[in-house]
């Protein structure tokens, strides 16, 4: 029950009794109410925080679920970027080094994948972890950009070993005439004496003495370019094998091959003779590479193990006299 107030009215000296007026009561009204509203939302609040529902039990529980699969699919593509940035590392340093390629450009293996504007879609769904999910999409976009650069460049690669395959064939690698005991090079590179003029004189090859009629094989792949009969060679044949290397096979007594005819390393090409400028049966051969005469004997490494290889590289280096 509200208390009744008074005062005193020093006009009539006595008490009269307070009349609250429409202000006053209004006043007391709306703070009652305002009152009641904050406790109503404040205990509600309370409530919420210790006493939830068992729909929203539900739904905090799959978010969280859900929060903890996206946080192990961003470590997966954290640990699938470190092992792409491993491949792509190993392409520019190891298998282009090999080939003698140039390695791809950073700006075109980090190019961007469009940008947050192709993802505008998810961003006016006004996703709660938009940013979060925004960021993985780029991450699994850009990993999906630079995967196809390195699909391309393991195709260049592989172009790369079949090319240096086709060279490796085409690049000379063995003696042209059986020389099991390592005893027919008779003469090396560089300069010797003549053996009709009997003086000092670059000699361009090497010169392989055997009786007339050994067979003599091409040392690569190639081409016949020449099979002509010169004062000095004789009947010589030469070979063009691409990438910059030609062999020449002079002083023979057959030649078995026709020009424009291709060749396989190891097929016969002719026979050892004594034509041109020749004192005894026997093959003077050469390697030139870009136009270059380069020393024969640095390119037996295909038929000749590690130690006859040295023994063939001291012959070569010992002072001896042509045969041409």
């Amino acid at each position: 029950m509200a208390k009744i107030k008074y005062f005193y009215n020093p006009n009539t000296c006595t008490y009269e009794r307070v009349k609250p007026t429409l202000t006053d009561i209004s006043l007391s009204i709306f703070l009652f109410l305002g009152l009641s509203l904050f406790m109503s939302v404040g205990l509600t609040a309370i409530y919420s925080s210790y006493y939830t529902g068992e729909k929203e039990q539900v739904l905090k529980e799959e978010n969280q679920e859900l929060l903890e699969h996206f946080n192990i699919l961003n470590k997966e593509v954290a640990e699938l970027q470190t092992a792409l940035k491993s491949l792509q590392q190993r392409d520019d340093n190891i298998y282009r080094v090999i080939f003698e390629a140039e390695p791809i450009p950073t700006s075109v293996r980090t190019a961007g994948s469009g940008g947050t504007e192709k993802y505008k879609e998810l961003l006016k769904k006004g996703l709660k972890k938009e940013k979060l999910i925004v960021e993985t999409r780029n991450k699994i976009d850009q990993m999906k950009k630079s995967m196809y650069v390195q699909t391309k460049s393991y195709d260049d690669v592989a172009k790369l070993i079949k090319n240096k395959s086709e060279m490796m064939s085409c690049m000379p690698a063995i003696q042209p005439v059986a020389n099991k005991g390592l005893t027919r090079l008779t003469s090396g590179f560089g300069m010797r004496v003549h053996p009709i003029y009997k003086v000092g004189q670059f000699h361009p090859g090497i010169d392989f003495a055997a009786p007339q009629g050994t067979p003599i094989y091409a040392t690569a792949d190639g081409v016949v370019e020449k099979v002509e009969f010169e004062g000095g060679y004789g009947n010589h044949i030469t070979l063009n094998h691409g990438y910059g290397y030609k062999t020449l096979y002079g002083h023979m007594f057959e030649m078995k091959v026709s020009k424009g005819q291709k060749i396989k390393r190891g097929e016969l090409i002719g026979s050892v003779g004594s034509t041109g400028f020749s004192t005894a049966p026997h093959v003077h051969y050469e390697v030139l590479h870009n136009g270059e005469h380069v020393n024969p004997v640095f390119y037996f490494f295909k038929d000749l193990t590690a130690d006859e290889y040295e023994k063939v590289l001291e012959l070569a280096s010992k002072p001896s006299q042509s045969l041409e």
